[in-house]
């Protein structure tokens, strides 16, 4: 068997660097134009070409997203995109629309293309007449079942690559696909402007009942809008590797630094201890554990095993639950003092209790005694966002390690 790539989010170039750092093999992002994600800040091909030198000097990939649904006016430079993306180095670019596919291809006819799930691929004759024009990798539709995705490797080439979603939010619609937010909100989601309306907490009026709501919930005969638990496969992953899935895709662009690193990290302890022990392979619980300490929904495995049903769902709100507040992030240490340079990420007192993680380490717990500002200052609190300060360490630390705190609320 060979390790299956782990697929990291980019929404902008500090996540970018963190995804690769904390362990994925490759990273997907947007430019600023032709993608599905205009809630998160973005590449301009500057930052793009920044982020392909960092992640090529580790010998890591990156893939760029041009997987709108276009109307005539989005077509507007997408021919001159493209030979600015070949030309920086992309690894690969991610599409779901045919036009696009073919502006690729004559534009920049070596360029990987990686079919979308915004494609809907559903069936092992829509992945064949994908893989006859050309596509090595096809992203398949997140409705797809286990035993699904394993007859479409048994009956394609083996040089077809599955790509696939293992963690992170999903969506009411058919892979994405659609109308809701733009009938709602006007913001056309098929155009990288989702307002998440199936977030939404409804309730159902008759016409000739005006102010009585009614709930809106899961029977036997279906459901109205459902704002879904989020997709966790990291107990499954001999399951994922044995369907023949190469890809492992985490979701979640507009997320914050914090949950990319601590979602990564986890990933890459699962897969890594999978392929060091094989049949000794054990899962670990602490691995969820640590996930849960980023912001979260409660967990389903989505259409792998089963079609979900309202256990699946949430009715109820549509918050995230944030168990852990992202305080700090180390930039620089003294052995000699083991003093830590820290940029400040929410506000910290003297005298908190917080929880040290890296990309090769455990955690550990320790109280802050004592902090300095830029100026050799003891201070009591760092109020001001990205603020410098200096706190002494009980263990040794490094460049990216991550400084958490539980929230008491």
């Amino acid at each position: 068997m060979n390790k299956p790539e782990l697929l990291a989010p980019a929404g902008d170039l500090e996540k970018l660097k963190m995804a690769i750092v904390y362990g994925a093999d490759a990273v997907y992002l947007g430019g600023e134009e032709f993608g599905l994600r205009k809630a998160s800040k973005n590449f301009t091909l500057e930052d793009i070409e920044e982020g392909i030198r960092f992640a090529h000097k580790r010998n890591k990939k990156v893939y760029v997203t041009l997987n709108i649904i276009p109307h005539n006016e989005d077509l507007i430079g997408l021919d001159e995109y493209v030979s600015e993306l070949e030309k920086i180095g992309v690894d690969g670019v991610i599409v779901a629309d045919p036009g696009v596919f073919s502006v690729i291809r004559r534009v920049a006819p070596n360029m990987p293309i990686h079919l979308s799930t915004q494609a809907s691929a559903t069936n092992y004759e829509t992945i064949r007449f994908w893989y006859d024009l050309g596509i090595r990798r096809i992203v398949v539709a997140r409705e797809l079942s286990l035993d699904e995705i394993k007859e479409i490797k048994k009956k394609l080439p083996k040089d077809l690559e599955i790509e696939a979603f293992v963690h992170g939010a999903m969506c009411i619609s058919y892979s994405g696909r659609c109308l809701l937010s733009n009938y709602m909100a006007g913001r056309d989601a098929n155009r990288g402007e989702c307002a998440h309306p199936c977030r939404w907490k409804y309730n159902l009026v008759e016409e000739k009942r005006p102010g009585e709501y009614f709930p809106i919930y899961e029977d036997e005969k279906g459901t109205f809008i459902f704002n879904s638990k989020d997709l966790c496969m990291i107990k499954y992953i001999p399951e994922l590797i044995e369907a023949g899935i190469c890809s492992f895709k985490i979701e979640g662009r507009v997320k914050s630094q914090y949950y990319v690193a601590t979602v990564i990290r986890a990933y890459r302890k699962a897969i890594d201890e999978f392929f060091r022990y094989k049949k000794n392979y054990v899962y670990k619980e602490e691995w969820l554990e640590e996930i849960k300490k980023a912001s979260y929904r409660d967990f389903t495995t989505g259409f792998y095993f089963k079609k979900p049903t309202g256990d699946d769902q949430i009715y109820e709100n549509s918050s995230y639950i944030r168990k852990y507040d992202f305080v700090g992030l180390v930039l620089d240490y003294d052995k000699k003092t083991k003093l830590a340079t820290v940029e400040q990420r929410n506000r910290i007192f003297v005298g908190d209790e917080i929880e040290i993680f890296g990309p090769n380490k455990e955690f550990f717990t320790q109280n802050i005694e004592e902090m300095w500002n830029e100026n050799g200052e003891k201070i009591e609190v760092a109020p001001h966002p990205q603020q410098i300060i200096k706190m002494k360490m009980k263990e040794p630390v490094e460049e990216w390690d991550i400084i958490r705190k539980a929230r008491k609320d």
